[in-house]
């Protein structure tokens, strides 16, 4: 390439003109634009016409001095916004946050990343102040059995120790449940394979599940009305998982044991 350098300013010295290119034509141009040209060498060696745009790179044809006369600039980007708040309460919504361009990419420069970026939220609190959206949490279950070991006293300094909590039980029909439920063979989570679309079952909420202060499990779906759809998920095996509509809430669990579970 130096070679080539010197033999060019040779040329310029008996040939005035011969090295015109982007630099003496005042030209740089974004794409392809086969009208943004000039006279002189180009990059691969050829005398005539060359290039100053940017698809010249693919093409081969730019003149000699098209990255020192038209240098590529990547794209340049400000700082995140701050994350919006949630679109409204007690719902699954989304949140946003977006940044702003402060240099447009020239030249073949590095294009911009991404502008805006959303994430999923819930807010649990209405504007007055009241809990909300525990519908929407999904709830985490594994067999009754595992209850024979938990006893309902306090297992937490948040639980009084001589106070005995009855909790609740919560009804659900199943709606629909993933294959890798039947396929659980291990000891410990062979209750997985009992689990059936269109069965009722039970789900006790008890402490160290319970929360102390609101006295409920999360995911329990206490404020869902009838036709709406919750998510579950088994512990032990998180792609076992599906969605149940709530029956009705009672204050003890009658499910057969094979349909009795416990929120964890």
């Amino acid at each position: 390439m130096r070679t080539l350098w010197l033999a060019l300013c040779a040329l310029a010295r008996l040939w005035p003109g011969a090295l015109a290119g982007c630099t003496e034509a005042g030209r740089c141009c974004p794409g392809r634009d086969p009208s943004c040209f000039a006279r002189g060498w180009r990059l691969d060696r050829v005398y005539g016409t060359c290039f100053c745009d940017q698809a010249c790179l693919l093409t081969g044809d730019c003149c000699f001095d098209y990255t020192r006369a038209c240098p590529a600039r990547p794209c340049v980007v400000g700082e995140w916004s701050r994350w919006s708040g949630c679109a409204d309460q007690c719902k699954p919504m989304a949140r946003v946050r977006r940044r702003l361009v402060q240099q447009e990419p020239r030249n073949g420069g590095a294009p911009c990343p991404a502008l805006e970026e959303r994430a999923g939220c819930l807010e649990y609190w209405t504007p007055q102040g009241q809990a909300c959206g525990h519908a929407f949490v999904p709830a985490f279950i594994t067999t009754s059995a595992f209850n024979k070991e938990r006893t309902r006293h306090a297992a937490s300094s948040q639980w009084s120790t001589d106070t005995e909590d009855a909790g609740y039980c919560m009804e659900f029909k199943t709606e629909s449940l993933t294959h890798h439920c039947a396929m659980e063979n291990r000891p410990l989570t062979r209750w997985m394979q009992y689990l059936r679309e269109g069965y009722t079952v039970c789900v006790d909420c008890q402490p160290p599940a319970m929360d102390s202060v609101s006295l409920r499990c999360a995911g329990d779906g206490l404020d869902a009305d009838g036709n709406q759809t919750l998510h579950w998920q088994a512990i032990g095996n998180p792609r076992c998982q599906g969605t149940w509509k709530k029956v009705r809430r009672a204050d003890h669990c009658s499910c057969p044991a094979v349909h009795s579970f416990i929120f964890i």
